[in-house]
């Protein structure tokens, strides 16, 4: 029986693996579906990971090498090209990979680091042909960086989130004109720096308040319709543009990979698409954590990597200590707030304070994020700017809330 089984061996994975093994942990395996450690930042050779957390400008091989060094220096058993199939109630492990075959392992603890899939096409209905030339972003990704494929020469975007920004960058860096990028929303997706650094750089359009309507295409995309869209996001007729490209990369949101999640009887939030966690990362299975994007997704690598070291410690000390006492305080999300992770706090298990990550639904200025606890007013952060690309981070001292309230609410004030 493993201390520790970590389902995927990504950042997240890596990460959560190399804290548990500084807390003292010594029976640890790291299943991997790839043939090696590192996940979607293998794909992502641009710069700009690591400025939080190693406070230098690092590709992301680059980061995942970082990870993949330190966690050599550990005695983690790492097992790649392995397919985790199920993981129970009680943390067993089913899994299997053409050197092992089928294996149920049990584990004291489970840490599911699974990442986040792409949305489809088929998953916002975009009416029209099928014909080859659709891709998601980070398919292309994986073409252009990993494989040495050029998707397309004329390359229309659906999408501003980070991925679809960077892959504009991209496509027209190798040689594609990308004619625009589309984002059905009133603002982007992505990053700030992203659109400045992968649209604006490069003269290349955004259409906001905009998505594709119609597909072109016998056997290959010959045009793709872009139409405006009301504040219901319905078509406007008569605001048609017709754009003559080979190529649709679709950048319309990411997914917690929540199928392992869900058939283990773990809690769902409806908001995150992902498991409903406590201060420590742990689900409401008792052993079982969850961390980086499969809980919810980050737009910073960073991020990922503190909250699944905290992961990482919790099960450590669930092996090594016992079990968290409490049921927890709820953490709800109020006006301007879509989510908040974790989903309740244990006040007795927080320390000192504890940290809340949440995005808001739309694009405020001068502004307060406010928490109250039992209908009072305990703390307030300033911001200058607040977006639903860009994900916040608050740390709410436990002192402030003067006991145990019934919940714990955040919300956003404009100032």
């Amino acid at each position: 029986m493993y201390d520790l089984i970590v389902v995927g061996g990504g950042p997240a994975g890596m990460a959560a693996a190399c804290a548990a093994w500084d807390a003292g942990l010594r029976n640890i395996l790291i299943v991997e579906r790839d043939r090696e450690l590192g996940g979607i930042l293998n794909q992502c050779i641009h710069n700009g990971f690591g400025l939080t957390y190693f406070k230098e400008e690092l590709t992301g091989p680059e980061y995942a090498h970082r990870f993949a060094e330190l966690l050599s220096e550990t005695g983690v058993e790492v097992r790649t090209d392995t397919m985790v199939l199920d993981v129970t109630p009680n943390r067993r492990v089913h899994m299997t990979g053409p050197k092992t075959g089928y294996r149920i392992e049990e584990a004291r603890s489970v840490i599911l680091s699974m990442g986040c899939r792409e949305r489809t096409r088929g998953a916002i209905a975009i009416p029209g042909t099928r014909p080859a030339g659709i891709y998601t972003a980070g398919a292309a990704q994986r073409y252009v960086n990993v494989e040495g494929w050029m998707p397309g020469k004329r390359v229309v975007i659906l999408g501003s989130g980070d991925i679809g920004l960077i892959m504009a960058r991209r496509m027209t860096l190798e040689g594609a004109k990308v004619l625009a990028c589309v984002e059905v929303m009133p603002y982007s997706g992505g990053l700030t720096r992203n659109i400045v650094q992968c649209l604006e750089d490069f003269d290349i359009p955004l259409y906001l308040s905009h998505t594709v309507t119609d597909i072109r295409g016998r056997d290959r995309v010959e045009q793709v319709v872009v139409s405006e869209v009301d504040a219901r996001r319905n078509p406007i007729p008569g605001t048609e543009m017709v754009f003559d490209c080979d190529t649709l990369l679709l950048s319309v949101g990411l997914i917690p990979e929540n199928e392992l999640t869900e058939r283990a009887g773990i809690e769902m939030d409806p908001r995150t698409k992902g498991a409903a966690v406590y201060e420590n990362m742990e689900t409401s299975v008792p052993g079982v954590f969850a961390c980086g994007n499969v809980a919810h997704v980050h737009d910073l690598v960073d991020f990922v990597t503190k909250e699944s070291q905290r992961a990482g410690t919790a099960a450590a000390k669930y092996v090594l200590e016992g079990p968290a006492e409490g049921k927890g305080v709820p953490i709800k999300n109020g006006d301007g707030v879509s989510y908040t992770v974790p989903q309740r706090v244990r006040l007795q298990n927080a320390g000192d304070a504890f940290s809340v990550f949440f995005r808001v639904n739309r694009i405020f200025g001068k502004a307060e994020i406010v928490v109250e606890a039992g209908g009072r007013e305990v703390c307030r952060f300033k911001r200058d700017r607040l977006s639903p690309g860009e994900m916040e981070n608050i740390s709410v001292p436990v002192k402030l809330l003067g006991g145990e309230p019934e919940e714990i609410r955040v919300f956003v004030r404009e100032a």
